[in-house]
């Protein structure tokens, strides 16, 4: 302000104005520097990694941020079973890794970090069975039975239940079908449906999954309705990891897979139990027996020993066990258990088995073995190993065959 001016030669309104323009500049400098900050803070800030991002042509990219780490790895159930993990790409802190188109399925995969497996941190998508966890996702398509669709949805429940045979109370899962509440006279067939070594009850519903393709396959007139019963196949486990008790011995040993306990708690403790507490038919036709690995072995030790037990059987991953490696076979029992069985007739046995499978020529001894006794059956040969990928396909397969 010049010096022959002062406060009091300015008139008021004039000063009123100045006043007002510097409190203008004051909060428009101020603005500037926020909105600087912000932008700057914009900058610092990127977008959350996409890990798996499923491409428009079925080809799927992962992406693992590890700007430390010297080598990181994947491991998929799209890969073959003798293929080691691949290994991945970095740029910058970033590691990247395309497939090829892959089918629709659902697949499971782990990253190995300098060696380390583990979950895809991106991926919130992760199924345990077993001991085992791994991250997930669903190539989808018109075909495809394992997402959930808007169809009318059957019930998952966890049913404990007392098995004296084995002394002690085991969970089971149990899938009822859609008009299970609705219809209250109507009466439904069985599937008991058993687990393969290192899973438990819950397997099947995950890894299956049961609920998706049963809703989906009785949605599309593919499939009768009926109960899934799933069993915990280990005689010396009450369930699953944290669902009860702690397990005595949660890594139950190869030899109690098939020793006969489990075996006997099917057809003594499981079976009469879902007879009386749910609506169901009681008879050889209406029920049906299958499973995969451990489960594919229970299989035949029951139907074997029990001829006129199920009409409908199937038996994934698993052939004949004539070497004794469970020390308890006996020939000339089991020659007989087959002739037994040939009598019986049962409606459909199914037999399924991968090419790359490591139990592969026990499925061709197990086939020759029937072939011999004269046991008509159904054979399904696929691509692939010992893995999920396969029982989940015959499991879409196998479905549509019970009951009619």
């Amino acid at each position: 302000m010049p010096k022959h001016l002062d406060n009091h030669s300015i008139s008021h309104p004039a000063k009123k104005a100045m006043m007002r323009t510097a409190t203008f500049r004051k909060s428009l400098f101020t603005l500037v520097l926020v909105l600087g900050a912000v932008l700057a803070r914009a900058q610092q800030i990127k977008r959350p990694l996409v890990s798996p991002q499923l491409n428009a042509d079925n080809t799927v990219t992962f992406r693992l941020k590890a700007p430390a780490a010297t080598s990181v790895k994947i491991k998929g159930s799209w890969m073959k079973e003798n293929e080691g993990a691949m290994a991945m790409t970095k740029t910058d802190s970033i590691w990247s890794f395309t497939t090829s188109k892959l089918n629709p399925d659902f697949y499971r995969y782990n990253f190995y970090l300098e060696s380390v497996e583990v979950l895809d941190p991106a991926n919130s998508y992760a199924e345990r069975a077993g001991t085992r966890y791994e991250s997930i996702f669903i190539v989808g398509g018109p075909s495809s039975l394992y997402t959930v669709k808007d169809v009318p949805h059957g019930a998952i429940s966890a049913v404990w239940y007392s098995s004296p045979t084995l002394g002690m109370n085991r969970r089971m899962m149990v899938y009822t079908p859609p008009t299970y509440q609705e219809n209250k006279t109507k009466r439904y067939p069985v599937l008991y449906l058993l687990h393969g070594a290192g899973g438990d009850e819950y397997s099947w519903i995950a890894r299956g999954p049961v609920g998706a393709v049963l809703d989906n396959l009785i949605a599309a007139g593919k499939a009768k309705e009926m109960i899934v019963v799933v069993t915990n196949g280990y005689p010396e486990q009450f369930a699953s990891p944290n669902a009860g008790p702690v397990n005595p011995n949660p890594q139950a040993g190869v030899n109690n897979m098939g020793d006969g306990r489990f075996e006997k708690s099917l057809v003594n403790d499981v079976m009469p139990f879902i007879e009386k507490r749910y609506r169901v038919y009681a008879d050889k036709n209406n029920r049906a027996i299958v499973g995969f690995s451990m489960g594919g072995l229970q299989t035949q030790h029951i139907t074997n020993s029990n001829p006129n037990l199920a009409a409908y059987i199937g038996v994934m991953s698993m052939g004949l066990q004539d070497n004794n490696r469970l020390n308890n076979f006996n020939k000339e029992e089991y020659d007989q258990q087959i002739k037994a069985l040939v009598k019986a007739n049962p409606k459909l046995y199914w037999i399924g088995i991968g090419k790359e499978d490591f139990l592969y020529s026990s499925v061709v001894n197990l086939r020759k073995k029937y072939g011999e006794a004269g046991l008509k059956y159904e054979y399904r040969e696929t691509e692939g190993g010992h893995t999920w990928s396969n029982w989940s396909l015959y499991l879409c397969e196998l479905v549509p065959k019970l009951f009619k």
